[in-house]
C-alpha cells in the first residue's frame, strides 16, 4: 500500500470521504464486554475503517435487525477431506461465515509430495476466503506404511517465506518428538521461529512436557475435558474439533468459558460437503457450543479473536478500524444464523467466484495399485484368537481387542455374530504392491465391501468387507476411476464417487459431490453399515493413533509396541 492509498483510508475513517461500503444500523458484538451496540461499520477496500459512528458509503447494506460478528477462523483442516479442490471448498464454506481457513495439505503431500504443496499455495492465491497453509511436517507420517513421497526439512524450507504460509503443520509423529528422532529434530529446529502445530492424542504428563518443549503450541486431538485441562494448564491452545468423524465438541464443551476462551479455538479437521449442507460448518460448532451451555461471548471469541491470536494473524478476529474486513451478519446470535458474509471487504455472492483462474490439478495418475484377487484377502493366522480393531463411533482412536474368530485351514474368517469383518490396506503408490490384512469390529457390515483411496495418512487403499471377492472388485474399481469411494455387493458396484485429484479430491462442484455422497451413504447402509460416516471411518482406520492397531500395507501392527502381528 502506498502513501496515497493509506491517506485515502484515513480520510474515509474520519468521514471526510465516503467509505467504499457501509453496513448501516447493525448491532455490533463487542468481544471484550459482550455488549451489542447499534452502529454503522465502514469499509475501505479490504479494511474496516470505522465503527461506533455514522457513515455514508458508495455502497450500503441495510443491516437493521442483524448482528455483526467477526469472520470465523477454522484453525486446522485438510481441504482434501472435504473431497473438493480449494476453489470449491472456498465456495462451500464461505457462506457459513468462514473467512479464514488454516489448512495442512498433508494428505496430498503424502501422495505427490512438494507438488501437492505447490498446488495448494497456487490455489490459495485465488480463493475469496483467506486460505493459509501450514507446511506438512509428517511426510511420510510413519515408517510403518508406504507413502507416495518423502519431505524433509530441506524440502519444506523453500516454501517458508511464502505469504500464505504460517509455519509447520501438525506434528503427529509425537513418539519421534519425545524420543528426539533426528528427522523430527531437523524440522522442529528449522521452524523454531514460526508457529508449529501439534497433534498429541492422549499425551499426558512428562511426555506432554517433552512435546511442548520442542516448541509446539496447539493441539486438536484432545478428546476429554480432563486431558484438555492439563494441556491448557501447560500453555497449549486447544483447537476444539468437530468433523465428520472426529467429534469432540460435546466432550470439551465444558471448557468453553470466558476464562478459557483466550486459549481456545475451533477446527473441523475433516468435514465433507454433505455434512456441511446438513449441519453447517463453524456456524454449527458455535450454535452447538452455546446449546451445550457455553456463553455466547466465549463461543464467538473462540471462533474469532482467540483463533487469530493463536496463529499470529493480528490483522483480524475483531471488528475494529484497521482490521481486515471479515464480517458475518447474523439473524440470531445464539443460533449463529448466518444471513450475509463479507470477506476482505467483499460481499459473498455468486459473482464473487466468477472469472477466477483455474489451477491445474495434480496427482491425476496417482492410482498405481496392482490388480488384486479374492485370494489376496485371505487372512493366514496361527490360531483362531488374535487382534481385532474396535471402531469407536465419532472417534479416530480405536480399541485393541483380542477375539476368537472362525478358523480353518490356517486362516481366520469373519464373524457377523460378533460384528467382525475383514479390513485390508493395499499399497497404491506403485512402490512395492504390499497388502496388509486384519479384522475390524463395529461397522455393522453384513455383506459386500466398501473401499476408499482416502486412507490416512499415506492414502493407500483401505477396504472393509464381508466377502473377499467383493473386496477385490472394490479395490480394482478404485484403480479404474482414479481413486475415490466404492460400494460393492454380490459382484456388482452399487455406488461410487471418483476422486481423481491424487485419489483424494473431485474435480466437480461441491454441490455435485454433496449429491453423490447421498447414494453412497445409502448403498453402505444397504450392506448393514451402522456408522454415520462409514467412508471417512474407513479412511481413518490406517491412522496411527494410540491405543490403536494399525493396518498398514505391510500387515497389522500394534503401535503400542510397534510390533508386526500379522503379515
Amino acid at each position: 500500500m502506498d502513501a496515497s492509498a493509506l491517506a485515502r483510508l484515513i480520510a474515509q475513517g474520519r468521514g471526510a470521504e465516503p467509505a467504499d461500503l457501509v453496513i448501516k444500523n447493525v448491532r455490533l458484538l463487542d468481544l471484550v464486554s459482550g455488549d451489542l451496540t447499534q452502529t454503522d461499520i465502514a469499509i475501505g477496500g479490504d479494511r474496516i475503517i470505522g465503527t461506533y459512528a455514522s457513515y455514508t458509503g458508495r455502497h450500503e447494506i441495510d443491516a437493521r435487525g442483524l448482528i455483526a460478528v467477526p469472520g470465523f477462523i477454522d484453525t486446522h483442516l485438510h481441504v482434501e477431506s472435504s473431497l473438493v479442490t480449494p476453489a470449491e471448498y472456498d465456495r462451500c464454506v464461505l457462506r457459513h461465515g468462514v473467512t479464514t481457513a488454516i489448512c495442512d495439505p498433508h494428505e496430498i503431500a503424502n501422495v505427490v509430495g512438494a507438488d501437492g504443496i505447490r498446488f495448494f499455495l497456487e490455489s490459495a492465491g485465488h480463493t475469496a476466503l483467506d486460505l493459509r497453509v501450514q507446511l506438512s511436517s509428517c511426510v511420510p507420517a510413519t515408517h510403518l506404511e508406504t507413502s507416495g513421497a518423502r519431505l524433509g526439512a530441506e524440502d519444506l524450507l523453500p516454501f517458508a517465506g511464502h505469504d500464505k504460509v504460517i509455519g509447520l503443520a501438525e506434528f503427529m509423529n509425537f513418539p519421534g518428538v519425545i524420543n528426539a528422532d533426528p528427522d523430527c529434530l531437523a524440522k522442529l529446529i528449522a521452524f523454531q521461529d514460526r508457529h508449529i502445530d501439534g497433534h498429541a492424542p492422549l499425551l499426558r504428563g512428562t511426555d506432554l512436557n517433552a512435546y511442548l518443549t520442542a516448541g509446539i503450541r496447539t493441539d486438536h486431538e484432545t478428546t476429554t475435558a480432563e486431558e484438555g485441562r492439563e494441556k491448557l494448564a501447560k500453555g497449549m491452545t486447544l483447537l476444539i474439533r468437530e468433523g465428520s468423524v472426529s467429534k469432540d465438541l460435546h466432550a470439551l464443551a465444558e471448557l468453553i468459558t470466558l476464562k478459557n476462551s483466550p486459549y481456545l479455538a475451533f477446527c473441523t479437521d475433516d468435514r465433507n460437503p454433505l455434512d456441511i449442507a446438513e449441519e453447517g460448518h463453524l456456524d454449527f460448532m458455535i450454535r452447538t457450543a452455546i446449546g451445550l451451555g457455553a456463553e455466547p461471548l466465549a463461543a464467538y471469541r473462540t471462533a474469532t479473536i482467540s483463533a487469530a491470536m493463536a496463529f499470529g494473524l493480528r490483522d483480524r478476529g475483531v471488528i475494529g478500524p484497521g482490521r481486515r474486513a471479515d464480517i458475518v451478519l447474523l439473524e440470531d446470535l445464539e443460533l449463529c444464523a448466518v444471513r450475509h458474509v463479507i470477506s476482505a471487504g467483499r460481499l459473498v455472492e455468486d459473482g464473487l467466484f466468477e472469472g477466477r483462474p483455474r489451477v491445474q490439478p495434480v496427482g491425476l495418475d496417482s492410482m498405481k495399485a496392482r490388480h488384486v484377487t479374492a485370494s489376496d484377502f485371505e487372512a493366514a493366522a496361527p490360531g483362531p484368537t488374535g487382534p481385532v480393531m474396535g471402531v469407536m463411533p465419532g472417534k479416530i482412536i480405536t480399541q485393541h481387542l483380542r477375539l476368537s474368530l472362525p478358523y480353518a485351514d490356517g486362516r481366520r474368517g469373519i464373524d457377523l455374530g460378533q460384528d467382525v469383518v475383514k479390513v485390508a490396506v493395499v499399497e497404491r503408490h506403485g512402490v512395492n504392491g504390499n497388502i496388509g490384512r486384519g479384522f475390524v469390529k463395529g461397522f455393522g457390515l453384513r455383506q459386500g465391501a466398501i473401499a476408499s483411496s482416502v486412507g490416512h495418512d499415506s492414502h493407500n487403499i483401505c477396504v472393509v468387507g464381508a466377502d473377499d471377492a467383493d473386496m477385490a472388485l472394490a479395490v480394482n474399481r478404485l484403480g479404474e476411476i482414479g481413486g475415490g469411494f466404492v460400494v460393492v455387493r454380490d459382484g456388482a458396484v452399487l455406488a461410487e464417487l471418483a476422486l481423481p485429484v491424487a485419489g483424494l479430491m473431485s474435480t466437480l462442484p461441491f454441490e455435485a459431490v454433496r449429491d453423490r455422497l447421498m447414494p453412497l451413504r445409502a448403498a453402505a447402509k444397504s450392506l448393514g453399515v451402522t456408522l454415520a460416516e462409514p467412508f471417512l471411518q474407513v479412511a481413518f482406520l490406517p491412522l496411527p493413533v494410540i491405543p490403536h492397531l494399525k493396518i498398514t500395507d505391510r500387515g497389522m501392527v500394534d503401535v503400542d509396541r510397534f510390533e508386526l502381528i500379522t503379515a
